[in-house]
């Protein structure tokens, strides 16, 4: 169940940029989650782009544009070794999809938010941790 939330200035992605962004962004938080690639687990994994008009995203140095990753993840979901590798991953596509340089790097910050066990409600139910682990592990012994 966790979702990814890339927040741009207006005007720095192409359209075709975005529609890979939404796409490859949720893709790497399912890798580095470890979820299997089946249907049920890439439906729950959740991308939005956010572009804020001028002047609504910037630092007090400079105008160049800043980019921030949302990640919401049930807690226990990422080990910190899987947390580095997403951090890595998603920041990379986000500097090839704007044409920055990996000395860019520094306008993308990756903030991970692990939800507490017993706060992420789905279907009408609370979603456990434990049973999303015993789902992926049945649905990676049936593949």
């Amino acid at each position: 169940m966790p979702m990814i939330h890339l927040t741009v200035p207006a005007g720095v992605l192409t359209g075709q940029a975005r529609a890979e962004l939404l796409k490859s962004l949720p893709k790497s938080l399912l890798k580095w989650e470890g979820a299997p690639d089946t249907a049920f687990f890439r439906a729950q994994a959740w991308g939005r782009v956010e572009e804020v008009t001028d002047g609504g995203f910037a630092a007090l140095e400079d105008d160049l544009p800043r980019f921030r990753v949302d990640v919401t993840v049930p807690e226990g979901g990422l080990s910190d070794r899987r947390k580095a590798g997403l951090v890595a991953e998603v920041t990379k596509q986000i500097l090839a999809a704007t044409g920055l340089a990996e000395g860019d790097s520094w306008r993308v910050w990756v903030l991970i938010r692990e939800q507490p066990e017993g706060t992420w409600g789905a279907a009408g139910n609370i979603v456990k941790f434990k049973e999303l682990a015993a789902l992926a592990q049945a649905q990676r012994e049936s593949v």
